[in-house]
């Protein structure tokens, strides 16, 4: 197995968040190359121990050989981290100190072959971040109608020219079936007006990006995930999230806003009904972004947003 070239976006401003000390129990939600998570255990020697979760199986046995050093302190299982609650459970962890959900699709996702996250690099159309289950991109791509494509074009993209793209989809596979990475974003190039003039973004970025969510149905488990992990935290933990586009910063943003807000009483209302108590503290009030070194050093941080709250005692 090619091992996972990771860079962790935005190391020390997470480690600064997470407020780690020795002996603390640590959830990292999408483990991924294992960057965050050696330097969280590092953080919480000798004793803090940390519990790492992926859906992809390639990722979750390149994190054990990566993190094997550390023993007993780093347990490593394959899952989605909106199953976390069973997992600590499993392992008899009752709560945890601190949580790391760094999203997306890793650099070595994008860069493997035959994954199809990328259309820099010609492979079949999959996308699955577990390839044991679920449709891959390019079943939906060929089997969805035009109302479905445009829609996930449309929705998870915020793709211009979702339906256009979507009727040309619709022509070709009537013709032959699209299978391959390069087939889809040739005719993105295509389609879309101007597709075929260099451009610092590539025409089928937004396109790719939608498949990608909707076949691993990332938004729904982040919802879910979220929702879930604040109750996994005790109190005074630390819930740090990093997002690369605007649709996981926008879920990430409105669910701590709204934890973190002790009154759901309508504005007209003298006095408060509800009888709602905050249970975050947010700590990020705007969300950090990674310095133009970073970005330098490492251009996937450019897009990256951390976002961060506590848990109270209530």
């Amino acid at each position: 197995m090619d091992d996972f070239r990771h860079q962790p976006v935005l190391l020390q401003e997470v480690l600064a968040l997470l407020n780690l000390h020795p002996g603390a129990r640590v959830l990292d939600g999408t483990v991924g190359g294992a960057g965050h998570a050696r330097a969280i255990l590092e953080a919480t020697a000798p004793d803090g121990q940390l519990i790492g979760l992926d859906r992809d199986p390639r990722a979750v046995q390149q994190a054990r050989e990566q993190l094997a050093c550390f023993g007993a302190r780093c347990r490593i299982e394959q899952a989605n981290f909106s199953d976390a609650g069973a997992v600590l459970c499993r392992e008899g962890w009752a709560g945890v100190d601190a949580m790391l959900l760094d999203l997306g699709v890793s650099s070595h996702q994008l860069d493997s072959a035959g994954r199809g996250f990328s259309f820099r690099q010609e492979a079949p159309l999959d996308m699955r971040m577990d390839q044991s289950q679920g449709l891959t991109a390019a079943e939906l791509v060929n089997q969805a109608d035009v109302e479905q494509l445009a829609q996930i074009f449309k929705k998870y993209g915020e793709e211009r020219w979702a339906r256009k793209i979507a009727r040309r989809i619709e022509r070709v596979r009537q013709l032959q079936p699209i299978r391959t990475t390069t087939e889809l974003a040739t005719l993105v190039q295509e389609t879309v007006p101007g597709g075929l003039v260099p451009a610092r973004i590539h025409p089928a970025t937004r396109v790719f990006q939608a498949l990608r969510i909707a076949v691993n149905e990332e938004l729904a488990h982040l919802e879910i995930g979220l929702a879930r992990a604040l109750n996994l935290l005790n109190p005074g933990a630390v819930l740090a999230v990093i997002s690369f586009h605007s649709l996981e910063d926008r879920i990430v943003k409105n669910l701590f806003r709204a934890e973190a807000d002790p009154c759901v009483c309508p504005p007209r209302l003298p006095l408060c009904c509800c009888g709602k108590q905050k249970r975050v503290e947010i700590l990020t009030r705007r969300g950090v972004r990674a310095s133009e070194q970073e970005i330098a050093d490492n251009p996937r941080a450019r897009s990256a947003v951390l976002r961060a709250v506590r848990r109270l005692a209530v």
